[in-house]
């Protein structure tokens, strides 16, 4: 643990480590956060010496972009703040696990960091029809070049957030094992769970992070998620890189606007939240991201277009809606998360349970 803290320049006076003998449990936590549980600036804590990270974005045509993107730094120091406990249990209970977690949500937001896929706004999804029908591959379509397409072509899509967030964490994870690392066998794996009902943007995320719609259907409550699982009990402002956060909106009104119940929303990093459509020049602070939610009673759907209906906020208004809904805030206490790919058993499929 201390030479992998090593590479990636983390001084380990920085980090204690505690042995729980009773639990037989090793944790590390990160020193001098106080009772902060907000991970959100950790880069202006100098001791920190947070910095992106120059990393190649692959193009259409075996090209490539350079683009400054989240550290893996930034992410373990977040993984280590207060705020949640991250547990590698039995085989996870592995470096190497910790390794590859932190480069699949680094490689999530990568994926996320330059996106203007078009919004439906209330009409039809579209697909590139080369390569999906609907937001299913067609047959005989690799998935890693479906999803490729839509970080390549994206002005032939138009989706929704949900949609969005799901394409970007399934590409994450996929092309991390694919071509960042090279492990065919746990690309394979990753892939296979994607496509185990034949449609590979179906069910990402465990069915109970939906529970506190009206709608809900309760079979759905054991369901668990393809690639992700559910972390529940996280500190408000407490954010890893490559975490899927959802902003609830609590107005009557205009929840019933399609595409306006929520906002999906992929931490970034640095104080920033993806922005899937550049209405905000490809991200959002925290505040803003609040903010954007917050609006949408006042119909504000575009901080471009509706400008001049925007309500100003005071830093207790931020505040309040930083809390969960139950609290009158628009946060939930939840955060949607990798698994921890190969080094765990992970929870059988019910399209797979039958094998």
């Amino acid at each position: 643990m201390f030479r992998y803290l090593q590479q990636l320049g983390i001084p380990a006076r920085l980090v204690q480590e505690t042995f729980d003998k009773s639990r037989g449990a090793m944790t590390y936590s990160l020193l001098g956060s106080g009772a902060v549980e907000s991970t959100l600036l950790l880069g202006q804590r100098p001791e920190l010496a947070i910095k992106d990270e120059v990393v190649f974005l692959p193009l259409k045509n075996k090209r490539t972009r350079k683009l400054k993107a989240v550290s893996r730094k930034e992410i373990l120091l977040a993984l280590l703040h207060p705020g949640r406990l991250t547990q590698f249990e039995g085989k996870a209970c592995d470096v190497q696990a910790l390794v590859d977690h932190v480069g699949v949500r680094q490689n999530t937001v990568i994926w996320a960091e330059i996106l203007e896929w078009g919004w439906p706004e209330g009409g039809p999804s579209k697909w590139n029809a080369r390569y999906w029908v609907k937001g299913t591959p067609k047959l005989h379509t690799p998935l890693h070049r479906a999803l490729n397409d839509m970080f390549f072509e994206q002005g032939k899509y138009h989706i929704g957030c949900y949609a969005a967030t799901k394409v970007v964490f399934a590409q994450g994870a996929l092309d991390y094992f694919r071509r960042v690392k090279g492990d065919a066998a746990k690309a394979r794996g990753v892939e296979q769970r994607l496509l185990a009902d034949g449609e590979p943007l179906v069910d990402l995320e465990p069915g109970r992070m939906w529970s506190f719609e009206a709608d809900f259907d309760p079979l759905e409550l054991e369901r668990p998620g393809k690639v992700l699982r559910m972390v529940e009990g996280v500190a408000a402002g407490n954010f890893v890189p490559g975490d899927w956060a959802y902003f609830l909106n609590t107005d009557l009104r205009t929840s019933q606007k399609t595409g306006y119940e929520g906002s999906n929303a992929i931490y970034l990093g640095g104080n920033r939240f993806d922005d899937y459509y550049n209405d905000n020049d490809h991200h959002y602070s925290y505040q803003e991201k609040l903010g954007e939610v917050y609006q949408w009673r006042h119909d504000v759907f575009s901080r471009q277009r509706d400008a001049e209906k925007i309500q100003p906020l005071t830093a207790q208004d931020y505040e309040r809606l930083s809390a969960t809904p139950e609290k009158g805030g628009l946060l939930m206490g939840f955060r949607i998360v990798p698994y921890f790919f190969g080094y765990e058993d992970l929870p059988s499929l019910p399209a797979l349970r039958n094998d």
